[in-house]
C-alpha cells in the first residue's frame, strides 16, 4: 500500500477515530489514546505508542498515517509574527499559516481552503481566486504543526488560540472545519477553551444558523460596511444574504447564551467606510447585539484600489461607537511587513475559478501592467 492510499488519521475527531476503531475489531477507548499520543504529545510514529498492542502498532502502521504538512517556505516578522507556506498535497497547492506571539498568548491563523470562493474587493487572497476546500487533516495539521513546534523551542503553552480568520470562508468548508474545530477543543486533543477558537465568517447565513447547533465556539463577523449599498461593493456576498439577514443569524447565534458576543470586523478604508456617519449608521445596526468590534487598519498589497484610513479617522470612528455603549478596539496591524497580516495572505495554487487571470487582465488593461505567462 503507498503513502497516498494509506487513511490520514488528522482527518478523524474524537467521534470519527472511536468508529474506526471500533470497525476494526478496537475498543472505543483507542480513539482517546491515539489523540493523545498525536495531538498532545505530538507523536506521529505508531512504533512509540507503546499503550496499544503490538498488533494494533501494525496494523496502523500498514493503513494509517500521521501527515504534518511540508515547510515551504517561513518568514519572521520584525514585530515576531511568523508566517509559513505549506504544502498540503502532492501538487504544487499550498496554503499560508500565521502566528502571532503576544506576552500571554500565542495566536494561531489557520486557512480553511486554498484561495477564496467569496470576492471581498479589499482582501488580497480573493484576488487570488480559487482551487478546493482543505480537508479537516489539513486544517488541523496547521495547528499540530506550529503547536508542537513552539513547544520543541521551550513554549510549553505551544499555542493558546486559534483564528480560522486565514484563506478561505471557513463556514463553506463546515463539515471539515467543525470537525477539526472538534479536536481543538477536546480535552483530549488540544484542550483549547471554546472561548480561544474564533471561527470568522463574511456571513454565510445558513451555516450561521446551523453552527449554533452544533458549537459553541466564538464567532467573528466580517461586516465592513453599515448599510447594504456599500457592503455589496466591499462584500459581494451581501447580495446574496443583505445585512438585516445577517443580523438576525447574529442575534439568534447569541440569543440565550449569556456569555456569547459576537466580534464584528470592519476594515478602514480611507473615504469608502470611514465617515462619522459611517459610524452612526453602524451603531444602528450593531447596537442592540451583545458585540464587540474590531477596527482594522487596511493593510495594503500590490494593485490595491483602496488606501488605509489615517490614524485622526479611525481614532474619531472609535470614539463615537465607543461612546454609544459598543466596546471597540484599533486591531494592532501584526506581520504585515512579510504580507502576514490581515487580507494578505495569498498562498499558490491553481486558480479553478479564473478570477486570478481576470483580475491579471483587468490590471493590464487600466494600469499598463505587463501580465506574467
Amino acid at each position: 500500500m503507498s503513502v497516498n492510499d494509506k487513511i490520514n488519521l488528522l482527518d478523524f475527531n474524537r467521534a470519527a477515530l472511536e468508529t474506526f476503531f471500533v470497525a476494526n475489531g478496537e475498543k472505543p477507548f483507542r480513539a482517546r489514546q491515539l489523540m493523545q499520543w498525536v495531538h498532545q504529545r505530538g507523536v506521529t510514529d505508531f512504533a512509540q505508542m507503546t499503550d496499544m498492542s503490538k498488533k494494533l502498532r501494525e496494523f496502523l502502521q500498514e493503513n494509517c498515517r500521521i501527515e504534518r504538512p511540508r515547510i515551504l517556505t517561513q518568514q519572521r516578522s520584525t514585530d515576531g509574527t511568523r508566517k509559513w507556506l505549506l504544502g498540503v498535497d502532492d501538487s504544487d497547492n499550498a496554503i499560508e499559516c500565521v502566528l502571532i506571539p503576544e506576552k500571554t498568548r500565542m495566536t494561531l491563523c489557520v486557512s480553511s481552503q486554498l484561495g477564496c470562493t467569496l470576492n471581498c474587493s479589499f482582501c488580497s487572497t480573493a484576488k487570488q481566486g480559487f482551487n478546493r476546500n482543505l480537508t479537516t487533516a489539513e486544517i488541523i495539521a496547521q495547528l499540530h504543526f506550529a503547536h508542537h513546534g513552539l513547544r520543541e523551542e521551550g513554549y510549553d503553552q505551544g499555542v493558546t488560540n486559534v483564528v480560522m480568520m486565514g484563506m478561505g470562508e471557513p463556514l463553506l468548508n463546515f463539515d471539515a472545519v467543525i470537525a477539526a474545530v472538534d479536536m481543538m477543543c477536546d480535552d483530549f486533543g488540544y484542550a483549547l477553551s471554546k472561548r480561544r477558537v474564533t471561527i470568522s465568517t463574511a456571513g454565510v447565513v445558513p451555516a450561521m444558523e446551523k453552527l449554533e447547533q452544533v458549537t459553541d465556539v466564538a464567532l467573528a463577523v466580517s461586516l465592513h460596511a453599515p448599510n447594504d449599498r456599500l457592503r455589496n461593493q466591499l462584500v459581494p456576498l451581501n447580495r446574496k444574504y443583505p445585512i438585516r439577514e445577517l443580523m438576525r443569524a447574529c442575534r439568534g447565534y447569541v440569543d440565550g447564551y449569556r456569555s456569547r458576543k459576537i466580534t464584528f470586523e470592519y476594515v478602514m478604508l480611507e473615504g469608502v467606510n470611514d465617515s462619522l456617519e459611517h459610524a452612526r449608521e453602524l451603531v444602528g445596526v450593531i447596537g442592540k447585539i451583545p458585540c464587540k468590534l474590531n477596527l482594522i487598519p487596511f493593510n495594503p498589497y500590490p494593485h490595491a484600489i483602496y488606501r488605509c484610513s489615517d490614524a485622526e479617522t479611525i481614532d474619531r470612528f472609535r470614539d463615537y461607537t465607543s461612546s454609544k455603549g459598543i466596546v471597540t478596539v484599533t486591531r494592532r496591524a501584526r506581520g504585515d511587513d512579510i504580507d502576514a497580516a490581515c487580507g494578505q495572505l495569498v498562498g499558490s495554487f491553481q486558480d479553478r475559478s479564473r478570477r486570478s487571470e481576470k483580475y491579471q487582465l483587468s490590471l493590464a488593461q487600466v494600469g499598463g501592467v505587463t501580465v506574467a505567462h
